[in-house]
């Protein structure tokens, strides 16, 4: 019971979602560009969220976490479409540099995991809790370092489940910190 309310808690789409929410907060104006964070979301995981549930009730694929591998890449194709589309409307908005630099670390984030999900199942909820928890340290400081607690909590979820092995949920966790988030922080330097 504990395993599946994390696993539902922490899925990517809410994860990420919650990242994308406050990834305006090391820019100038902070509360006041929020709403640079809300597109983002939307466009990143609300929207791709949305197309799932659909494609889950039409039958085209096995449930909203996507657990047969085969149907991850199609499902992950669909979800850079949609964030490109809300990068591009980021960029001609004129959305802070943290937030274009987060949707653009995702889009490589997520084409990687497509790329790996053909022979492998990394787990998604390993690398967005983890994306996610380390973001909001750079964003925040040192003062949000609890939410690193929930990395092996969720981790310990998806292996309890049996939806991903051991290796698989540690892969994601290092993941999310070293490849999305040291992306995030390149793109941002390079603005």
């Amino acid at each position: 019971m504990v395993a599946r309310v994390l696993s539902e808690v922490f899925q990517p789409p809410f994860t990420v979602g919650a990242a994308l929410l406050l990834s305006p907060g090391g820019s100038p104006g902070w509360p006041g560009t929020w709403w640079f964070g809300a597109i983002a979301a939307l466009f990143t995981c609300v929207l791709p969220f949305a197309i799932l549930l659909g494609l889950v009730r039409a039958g085209k694929v096995v449930d909203h976490h996507v657990s047969e591998r085969s149907q991850r890449a199609p499902v992950l194709a669909m979800s850079i479409v949609c964030v490109l589309a809300g990068l591009v409307l980021l960029v001609v908005l004129g959305a802070p540099p943290s937030v274009v630099a987060m949707v653009g670390a995702l889009i490589a984030g997520i084409a990687v995991l497509a790329g790996v999900s053909l022979w492998w199942k990394v787990s998604g909820h390993a690398a967005s809790v983890s994306t996610a928890a380390v973001a909001m340290l750079f964003l925040f400081g040192a003062a949000w370092w609890p939410l690193l607690f929930v990395v092996p909590a969720v981790g310990w979820a998806r292996v309890a489940l049996r939806a991903h092995t051991v290796a698989q949920v540690i892969a994601g966790a290092l993941f999310g910190p070293l490849v999305i988030v040291g992306l995030w922080q390149i793109l941002l330097r390079l603005q």
